[in-house]
């Protein structure tokens, strides 16, 4: 048996099997930073490997921080784990000092257990102007699924404003299902999946209910035809509970102007619809000092002034092929229904966004983390109003605005 050293890349990368070491470096390129990953099989072991670790680099001035990550990353992965980030040797020194004891400096530590996870894929309001671009570039993976939505779309994604509700639905598809598959391919998979609004295309498409294709064109028919309504209606959130909401708009008389458009907590609920309305309706609300708020929104979504659009969506919809998810799928629609029929997704386009009760119900189902897709934590916030026990699963968002 020969042994000899195997090949390195510039920089010190040692080579991964499937991937080019341009790509290994662009990745740590693109992204800033280098996570060091240390693991042990009780927290005793853990202060004591990450104490190591500390002294190991400490005498050792010209070590590559890509080769001690890649080094970490080869190791078994025990039931407790931290990482620390940083962007130089340096930083990462700096972490692991102040981490010995107890390793109180990483970015997480966790015991690891037979892991069960909830996927929720944000809606309208999450997207951010840029979102996706310094992902494409740092991970392959992701940007080849991006560059994919866009070229079913027919555009690239600089020749679109994400602030118009047309190009913000397959801005955000784009962005959640490449997302989703970049750390499906690190092996993340969830159990379950959710989606709030818009977000339930992408989390549909991933549960195999549509194809990539047919979901793209649910998604971009879905945002045209909403922004060829008529302006003129708003989006306020109240917070207020539920009943509190029904009761003022069944008390004015022109209530059926206004509707409920989403449950995202115990008080926290978002009314749609005419503008003159709303603001009658919510008004007693800024009377009694609630704290109410309006969304920055073109057209009163989940309304009475969506039902227009609805027979030409139905349209599509019927063109389109739908199948069984392969994943456990929790609708937001109340009363549920069946994913993969045409009916469900006319409904789901008018019919309020019942956030609170797909939080409620996972929390019971023995999960172990609650990871937003998209690209902020949006979801992350309202489900953590609603997930009051302190024993329930861990919340994480993949990206937020900025990071």
């Amino acid at each position: 048996m020969v042994l000899e050293q195997a090949p390195v890349s510039s920089g010190g990368v040692v080579p991964v099997p499937g991937v080019e070491p341009s790509e290994a470096v662009g990745a740590v390129g693109g992204v800033g930073v280098v996570p060091w990953v240390v693991s042990a099989r009780s927290e005793v072991a853990l202060a004591d490997q990450v104490g190591r670790l500390a002294s190991f680099v400490g005498g050792r001035p010209g070590v590559s921080v890509l080769d001690v990550g890649a080094s970490l990353l080869g190791r078994a992965g025990l039931d407790h784990r931290a990482v620390f980030v940083g962007r130089d040797l340096d930083g990462l020194r700096a972490a692991l000092s102040s981490g010995v004891e107890g390793a109180a400096s990483a970015v997480g530590v966790v015991g690891v257990g037979d892991g069960r996870l909830g996927f929720l894929f944000a809606g309208q309001g999450s997207q951010r102007v840029g979102m996706g671009v310094e992902l494409a570039a740092a991970f392959p993976v992701f940007g080849g699924v991006w560059r994919e939505v866009w070229s079913l779309l027919g555009l690239s994604p600089d020749e679109v404003a994400v602030e118009r509700t047309g190009w913000a639905q397959p801005a955000l598809f784009a962005f959640e299902v490449a997302l989703f598959r970049l750390v499906e391919s690190w092996g993340v998979r969830p159990e379950v999946v959710a989606g709030h609004s818009v977000g339930e295309v992408a989390a549909a498409h991933v549960a195999g209910v549509l194809s990539l294709g047919d979901a793209v064109r649910l998604v971009e028919a879905r945002g045209r035809l909403m922004e060829g309504l008529p302006e003129g209606g708003v989006m306020v959130a109240v917070g207020a509970s539920e009943a509190e909401v029904v009761g003022a708009i069944a008390a004015h008389p022109r209530g059926e102007w206004v509707s409920v458009a989403a449950v995202n907590g115990p008080s926290s609920v978002v009314v749609s619809g005419v503008r003159g309305v709303v603001e009658e309706v919510v008004g007693g609300f800024v009377g009694r000092g609630v704290r109410v708020r309006r969304l920055g929104v073109s057209h009163a979504f989940h309304s009475v002034l969506m039902e227009p659009m609805l027979g030409e969506f139905r349209g599509v919809l019927e063109s389109l092929e739908f199948g069984v998810p392969s994943v456990d799928f929790v609708s937001s629609v109340g009363g549920g229904g069946d994913v993969g029929s045409v009916e469900y997704w006319v409904r789901h386009a008018r019919a309020e966004v019942r956030f609170a009760d797909v939080v409620g119900e996972l929390g019971g189902r023995g999960l172990t983390a609650l990871v937003e897709v998209g690209p902020d934590a949006t979801l992350t916030g309202m489900a953590g109003q609603v997930l009051a026990d302190p024993g329930g699963p861990v919340l994480v968002a993949l990206c937020r605005k900025g990071r």
